[in-house]
């Protein structure tokens, strides 16, 4: 065992600060990732959890994120020319004004609501891979909708209350779980019931489409093989490709990019400041120890690396709480319907990202390092 391991662990408690500042740090921008592109993989939970293995979108669009997805309905046939497609549906929703049927005692609720149209058919290409056989038949009831259970007491209902949407009467007839939305409350409904409540889209145009294929592992040639075809028509994407771009376009947004950056620059000054004032305090307080190694003729270098060593395990210790804290705070965000979702990539990130905090931490700690001279143990 190092001496630089042995220092942290038998004198932890003096370390305990600076760990906890590093994990504070990454937990508040892991967090803040992690929820900001939960909430879109959420809010189009609908088509991300269909069992489509392509998306066919408009050739200018780049996300379903604020944008016009509107393909024309001529485009749905050309799909089937692939002979690797097996299903085609267009992924349709709208907004519509929601009105409950309050109780006695009961506010009446104003407000509006996305509805989405899935296929209640079995094994349709619109019908998220999570929706049961329950809940599909429920949805085969004209004007059944379902809604997310934390949506519940937004929209004013229950389960088995009626309400109006868009002027017509619906019944929810079945509660979802993470489909929640940051804005506007998500409903799901069968395709029957979109048009019943006049939220169908005109017969000239179509949703983006969704496209199952009969061997998923060729999903990125059959892609090519459809772009190859489009003549600027239309873009396919693989669904991992599209599900990736509605995220990254949603972190790319101007107010979200600016609350991402004041979280990180507050990250690391809260990181730097507190690990490197603890840092110095620690050598300080050991500072006849390394004045008794110089002593024994170990050189300032050597002390010096054993410093950036320390400074390393105490960001692995960091890391670690903080990877801790992060899965605590993602089952507590889950249980209030704000699923977070993160990625190896942006984990990996923030883990570089507390290392060099930790290291360059220890680096401007070394300074203290010049007390540390032999005559002071005589003092």
């Amino acid at each position: 065992m190092s001496l630089a391991l042995r220092t942290l662990i038998y004198e932890f408690p003096r370390y305990l600060a600076a760990i906890t500042a590093l994990a504070l740090s990454g937990l508040i921008v892991l967090f803040e990732v992690g929820v900001f592109a939960g909430i879109i993989h959420s809010d189009l939970a609908v088509s991300e959890r269909s069992p489509a293995n392509i998306v066919i979108m408009p050739a200018k669009v780049a996300s379903l994120v604020n944008s016009n997805a509107s393909l024309p309905s001529r485009v749905l046939p050309q799909i089937y020319l692939n002979p690797e497609v097996v299903a085609v549906a267009s992924s349709e929703s709208n907004d519509g004004k929601w009105v409950n049927t309050p109780a006695a005692g009961h506010k009446r609720v104003n407000t509006y609501v996305n509805l989405w149209a899935v296929d209640t058919s079995p094994g349709s290409v619109t019908l998220p891979t999570d929706y049961g056989d329950d809940l599909r038949r429920a949805l085969q009831e004209p004007g059944a909708v379902a809604v997310d259970a934390t949506t519940l007491d937004t929209l004013g209902v229950k389960l088995g209350d009626s309400a109006s949407l868009n002027g017509h009467t619906v019944h929810v007839r079945a509660v979802l779980h993470n489909y929640g939305a940051a804005d506007q409350p998500n409903v799901a409904g069968s395709r029957d019931t979109l048009y019943q409540v006049g939220l169908g889209p005109d017969a000239d145009t179509t949703g983006p489409l969704l496209v199952k294929i009969d061997d998923p592992t060729r999903a990125e040639a059959v892609r090519d093989a459809l772009n190859a075809s489009a003549k600027g028509a239309y873009r396919a994407w693989t669904s991992p490709d599209f599900n990736a771009a509605n995220e990254k376009a949603v972190l790319g947004q101007q107010i979200i990019g600016i609350l991402l950056t004041f979280s990180l620059v507050i990250a690391i000054l809260i990181g730097i400041g507190i690990t490197s004032q603890t840092l110095r305090g620690a050598i300080l307080s050991n500072i006849r120890e390394f004045a008794s190694l110089r002593a024994l003729g170990i050189s300032m270098g050597s002390l010096r690396m054993i410093v950036i060593e320390l400074s390393a395990w105490v960001g692995a210790a960091g890391l670690i709480v903080a990877m801790g804290l992060t899965w605590l705070a993602s089952k507590a965000s889950a249980g209030v319907g704000l699923p977070m979702a993160l990625h190896p990539a942006s984990i990996a990130e923030v883990c570089a990202l507390l290392m060099l905090i930790a290291i360059g931490s220890g680096a401007m700690a070394m300074g203290i390092l010049k007390r540390s001279d032999p005559a002071e143990l005589l003092r």
